[in-house]
């Protein structure tokens, strides 16, 4: 320890050094539930790239394991310390450095915000899509780190579609550019792309390249009430298959519209069994949100409310914003599952994650970026009951289980961390998992990255 923190000193000024046990024990874990944390021996706080190689090259020369951190917004424990780690929290460095109108680009360090990126680009006319729902908390590199989605992404895709060009401090300090600034470009194997997602394992992030597009005309909002959760995810069939292309298309079950009511009071009928929410932010919403009320009808609704104005959309999705939040109080610990399916199976998984929740006592609400199939089955149960817990964790399994049975995947946008890493390895097959470890092997040959995560 003491070899380790004077190495350190060597090349960081002395406020990038945090020691307090009782402090650097606050830097031990994200949000996720069931996910084991070690004591890290020091957190550091860089503030330039230079920092951030002088850590991993003292990582590489002590074999000392070192986790990266953006907000610890994440869901599956790929934040989490190990025993004697070095954590390398990201946030100070900050900075947008270029937003660039003409080639549509934004050049920013890993710890800025989402939404102070997302509104300085809307500043000048442009659209950063990606917006998780801890958009407000959540860094760049955190969202680069997990591959992560959000509410737009039924139109405007996840993370890795904006990101053109990283770079990274490797495990033994070098930096590494990948990618480009330019539109397009093919040069050699796409090593971005191998980055995003790879949850602190390969490399450090710190610098970003990412795609703008032009700000989108003001999206409009419609409500479609259903008898059934089945028939809500027709209606979305009936959506996509007739070439809609919504700004938002989520679902929120009957357990997530009454924690919704009970947390905020927002007056959605108890009664209904799911809430459809779809937005259109095209020239004319209006029309495209009367053509998929139609749909809904057809599909069963019993009453499709369409907003006149930003005010009421903004209303209508302020539910859907607060569902994960109005979960979390229904007890006093929540799981969050991530499991993606086909649009055309959503149905089987909304209505099996229903027959999981009857067979194991627990309640389970759903909401869903129902437009690209990611449903988010969040379980709530009591921390300090034992036998609560582990039909937890059992029904928990289950529903991945019944994702990877319809044709989809354990996770979706929240990554695998440590919380999904046994079914990882279901999902890839062993082939897939050889290989994958041994990229793991090309880049952290001494498995100093974020060891434990993934595999």
């Amino acid at each position: 320890m003491d070899d380790l923190l004077a190495q350190l000193r060597a090349g960081l000024p002395a406020e990038a050094l945090i020691t307090d046990p009782d402090v650097t024990a606050s830097y031990a874990n994200d949000m996720a539930s069931f996910c084991e944390a070690g004591t890290p021996s020091v957190v550091v706080l860089p503030r330039t790239v230079e920092h951030v190689q002088h850590v991993m090259r003292t990582a590489t020369a002590l074999r000392v394991p070192v986790v990266p951190q953006g907000a610890r917004t994440g869901l599956s424990g790929a934040a989490n310390a190990s025993d004697g780690c070095i954590v390398l929290s990201l946030t100070k460095m900050d900075r947008i450095l270029e937003i660039n109108p003409v080639d549509r680009i934004a050049v920013v360090e890993p710890g800025v915000i989402n939404a102070t990126l997302s509104r300085a680009v809307g500043e000048q006319g442009l659209y950063y899509p990606p917006d998780p729902s801890s958009w407000e908390m959540c860094t760049i590199g955190g969202n680069i780190g997990t591959a992560s989605g959000g509410l737009c992404c039924v139109k405007y895709g996840v993370t890795a579609e904006y990101v053109l060009g990283l770079d990274v401090v490797l495990a033994d300090g070098r930096l590494l550019t990948t990618g480009r600034r330019t539109a397009k470009g093919v040069a050699g194997y796409d090593l971005t792309r191998l980055f995003v997602g790879s949850e602190g394992s390969l490399g450090i992030v710190v610098k970003a390249v990412l795609a703008l597009r032009p700000q989108p005309p003001q999206q409009l909002v419609l409500a479609a009430e259903f008898a059934s959760a089945a028939a809500a995810c027709d209606a979305v069939c009936r959506i996509m298959e007739r070439g809609h292309t919504p700004s938002l298309l989520e679902l929120m079950d009957r357990t997530t519209i009454r924690a919704v009511n009970a947390m905020a009071n927002m007056g959605l009928p108890d009664t209904t069994e799911a809430l459809l929410l779809a937005a259109f932010d095209t020239p004319d919403p209006a029309a495209d949100l009367a053509a998929v009320g139609e749909l809904c009808t057809a599909a069963g609704a019993t009453d499709v409310v369409p907003a006149e104005d930003a005010a009421e959309s903004e209303l209508l999705l302020q539910a859907r914003r607060l569902s994960l939040t109005a979960l979390e109080t229904v007890k006093s610990a929540t799981m969050i599952d991530d499991v993606c399916v086909p649009r055309s199976r959503l149905a089987e998984m909304l209505d099996g994650t229903s027959a999981i929740a009857e067979k194991y006592g627990l309640t389970i609400g759903v909401c869903a970026h129902a437009g690209d199939g990611n449903t988010h089955p969040v379980v709530c149960f009591d921390q300090a009951d034992p036998d609560e817990s582990r039909r937890a964790r059992e029904s928990f399994d289950e529903i991945m289980a019944l994702g990877l049975e319809l044709g989809g995947t354990i996770t979706g946008e929240h990554g695998v961390g440590t919380l999904k890493k046994e079914w990882l390895s279901r999902e890839l097959g062993p082939v897939g998992l050889e290989l994958q470890r041994g990229i793991k092997r090309t880049f952290d040959p001494l498995g100093l990255l974020n060891p434990g995560k993934l595999f």
